[in-house]
C-alpha cells in the first residue's frame, strides 16, 4: 500500500512446488456471512505472473474471476495484481490515507487445487501506519501464518493507527481495535463487552478459541457487523455511544457477532461450509443462523444486565409489530426468505416490503416462540440454550459437519419432548400468524395491540421531497394509496386542490376510514387526478404486559428466560 490515498492495495502471491502446465488463480465472488454475489474481481487491475527467476509467464483471463497462468511446470510461480478498495463496509475492503481494512475474499485470490495448503501472509503497511489487528497468528512483526485459504479469507485485517484495548474471558485474551474517534468511555465499554462475551459463553458452555479480535469502525454513519472464526468487524456511528438506545444497540451488535463464534462459524447449516467461493451457497436455514442469533443478541445483552427488563420486552414487541405489519410476511415464508437471500434480501427494491420478510427479524421472533414452547413443555427446566449446546456438541465437536433442516427440527423436538411438525409447517414453511399469547402466557406475559379499535385511516405511500418535487418512493400493499392505484415515481402535486410542498403529513395525517380525497399527480409527464377512498389502517402496535398474579411456574420461566435473579 505505497499510496493509500489512491485506494490501491498491491498483492503478491507466491506458489512453490506446483510444477504444472498451468495454474488458475481465482478471486471469490462473495464474502461468507453476507449472502450476495459481489463480483470482487471487478476491482482487480494489472494481473501479471513470473517464474521464480522473474521470467514473465503468459496469463489469460478465462472467466469473470479466474486468471490462468501458463506456468510451464515452473517450480515457483509469482503473481502480482492491484485491488481498488474504496468501499468501507464490513463485507469489502478499504484503503485511504487514514487506514486500511482488508476483508479476505475481496483481496486474496487462491490457486485452484491448493485451497488446503498452509501459507504465510506478510503485510507491508504504509510508513504512516504502525499497527495491524487480525485474528491470524503472528510469527513476527506483520507476518502471519494460516493453515488453509478458508482461514486466510476468514481473517480480516485492520491496518493503521487504531486504538487497542484488551480484556479476558475465561483466560482467553480479547483485543478491541478501534478505528476512528467516538464518544465511548473505554473502561466502561470494555467492561460491558466482557459481560456480553461471558454471557455468551454461559449459553454455549465453552469458548473454543485461544484469542479473539474485535475490529470496530467508528464512522459518521455506520452500522452492521460480519462474523469470522475468531474475530469480527463492527461498524457504528461515532457518536452512537452517548445515548442509552445507541449504546445498548451497539452492545447487542457485539453480542450478535460474538454469538456467531458458535452459531454459523462452527455450528452451521450443511451448505455453509466448505464454501464454494465461486457461486451462491443456498440454504433454507438462515433464519436459524442469523435470525435466532438476532434473538440471542438482545437476550444476551439483557442477561448481562445492560438492557433493562422493560426495554427487552419492548424490543420483542417491536419485532413482532415489524413482522406482522409487513405485507410480505403473508407472501414469503421464512424458509424462502433464507433461500432467496442472494436475489432478494440483499437486492431490495420499492416493492420488497410487499413481497418479502426478513429472516433476521422473523427468525428472531420464531426463536422467541421456540424457546417459550420448550420452557413451557419442560416446566422451565430446558430452553433453546439446551438445543444449541446439544447441536454444538454433536455436529461441530463430534461429527464435524453441518446440520440439515430435519436435524435442527429433531434437536428442538428432543429438548422440547414433543413433535414440532405443525410449528415448522405453519411458521417456517408457511405464513400462518402464530397465536402469540399461547406462547407468551408460559412466562406470564400477554401481547396487547395498542391500536386495537382505533379508527385510523391508512395512507400507505412513502414520499421524498427533492428539488421542489414530492415523489412517491413506496406504496404499501393493502393501503389506501395501493388500492387507489398510486404508483412509485408518481409526483404528487396537490391534494383536494391544495398545492403540496414538503408538508404532505398535514394533509394525510388525520385521515379517517371512509374519507375521500383527490390526489393530483404527474406520471410520466401527464397530469392525472386520482380519487382515493381512505381505508382502515390495520397495522398493529404491540406491547408485552405482565399478567396479574402470575403462577409460580410462569414466574420461574420468566426469570430463567430473562436472567432475573
Amino acid at each position: 500500500m505505497p499510496e493509500p490515498h489512491t485506494h490501491y492495495f498491491e498483492v503478491s502471491i507466491s506458489l512453490d512446488g506446483a510444477r504444472k502446465n498451468y495454474i488458475d488463480f481465482t478471486m471469490p465472488v462473495w464474502a461468507p456471512g453476507s449472502y450476495l454475489v459481489r463480483e470482487f474481481s471487478k476491482n482487480v487491475e494489472g494481473f501479471a505472473a513470473t517464474d521464480g527467476s522473474g521470467n514473465a509467464l503468459r496469463s489469460e483471463k478465462i472467466d469473470k474471476n479466474t486468471w490462468r497462468v501458463h506456468s510451464k511446470r515452473a517450480a515457483a510461480v509469482r503473481v502480482k495484481y492491484k485491488v481498488y478498495a474504496y468501499e468501507l463496509t464490513v463485507r469489502t475492503s478499504y484503503l485511504d490515507a487514514s487506514h486500511g481494512y482488508v476483508n479476505g475474499t475481496s483481496m486474496f485470490m487462491y490457486p485452484e487445487g491448493y485451497e488446503k495448503q498452509a501459507g504465510t501472509l506478510t503485510v507491508v503497511p504504509h510508513k504512516s501506519f504502525s499497527k495491524v489487528a487480525t485474528g491470524l497468528k503472528e510469527t513476527s512483526k506483520f507476518t502471519y501464518t494460516f493453515p488453509n485459504y478458508d482461514i486466510l479469507a476468514d481473517s480480516p485485517l485492520e491496518i493503521g493507527n487504531h486504538e487497542v484495548y484488551t480484556f479476558e474471558v475465561n483466560g482467553v485474551p480479547h483485543e478491541v481495535a478501534m478505528y476512528g474517534d467516538g464518544n465511548y468511555e473505554p473502561e466502561r465499554l470494555m467492561a460491558d463487552m466482557k459481560r456480553v462475551a461471558e454471557e455468551s459463553v454461559k449459553i454455549m458452555g465453552e469458548l473454543p478459541i485461544d484469542r479473539y479480535v474485535f475490529i470496530v469502525h467508528n464512522l459518521q454513519r455506520g452500522g452492521g457487523g460480519l462474523e469470522h472464526l475468531n474475530s469480527t468487524t463492527l461498524q457504528t456511528s461515532r457518536f452512537n455511544y452517548g445515548t442509552e438506545s445507541g449504546y445498548t444497540g451497539f452492545l447487542s451488535l457485539v453480542a450478535h457477532e460474538y454469538f456467531h463464534l458458535w452459531n454459523v462459524k462452527r455450528l452451521r447449516p450443511a451448505p455453509l461450509g466448505p464454501f464454494n467461493y465461486n457461486q451462491e451457497n443456498y440454504t433454507t436455514l438462515l433464519w436459524v443462523s442469523e435470525g435466532i442469533t438476532s434473538y440471542y443478541d438482545d437476550l444476551i445483552t439483557r442477561r448481562a444486565g445492560i438492557m433493562s427488563e422493560q426495554r427487552y420486552l419492548d424490543v420483542i414487541a417491536g419485532s413482532i409489530s415489524s413482522v406482522e405489519n409487513a405485507p410480505g410476511n403473508k407472501v414469503q415464508s421464512i424458509a424462502e426468505s433464507s433461500f432467496d437471500a442472494w436475489i432478494k434480501y440483499y437486492r431490495q427494491n420499492e416493492n420488497s416490503p410487499n413481497a418479502e420478510v426478513s429472516y433476521y427479524t422473523k427468525g428472531g421472533v420464531l426463536g422467541q416462540l421456540l424457546n417459550l414452547e420448550i420452557m413451557k413443555n419442560t416446566n422451565g427446566e430446558k430452553s433453546l440454550d439446551d438445543v444449541f449446546r446439544n447441536m454444538y456438541e454433536r455436529y461441530y465437536k463430534q461429527l464435524n459437519r453441518g446440520f440439515t433442516e430435519k436435524e435442527f427440527q429433531a434437536a428442538v423436538e428432543q429438548v422440547a419432548g414433543k413433535k414440532m411438525d405443525a410449528f415448522f409447517a405453519d411458521y417456517v414453511h408457511g405464513t400462518k400468524t402464530p397465536d402469540y399469547n399461547n406462547y407468551f402466557s408460559a412466562a406470564g406475559l400477554q401481547l396487547v395491540n395498542l391500536n386495537q379499535g382505533a379508527q385510523t385511516g391508512s395512507w400507505g405511500a412513502t414520499t421524498l421531497f427533492n428539488d421542489g418535487r414530492l415523489t412517491i418512493t413506496g406504496v404499501t400493499r393493502g393501503s389506501s394509496a395501493y388500492a387507489s392505484g398510486l404508483n412509485v415515481k408518481d409526483e404528487i402535486i396537490a391534494i383536494n386542490g391544495y398545492r403540496l410542498g414538503n408538508d404532505i403529513d398535514r394533509y394525510v395525517g388525520g385521515l379517517k376510514p371512509g374519507d375521500e380525497i383527490e390526489v393530483l399527480i404527474s406520471r410520466d409527464g401527464l397530469l392525472q387526478l386520482i380519487p382515493v377512498k381512505v381505508l382502515q389502517d390495520n397495522r398493529a402496535r404491540y406491547k408485552l404486559e405482565k399478567v396479574k398474579n402470575p403462577t409460580a411456574q410462569q414466574t420461574k420461566i420468566y426469570n430463567k428466560w430473562l436472567g432475573v435473579n
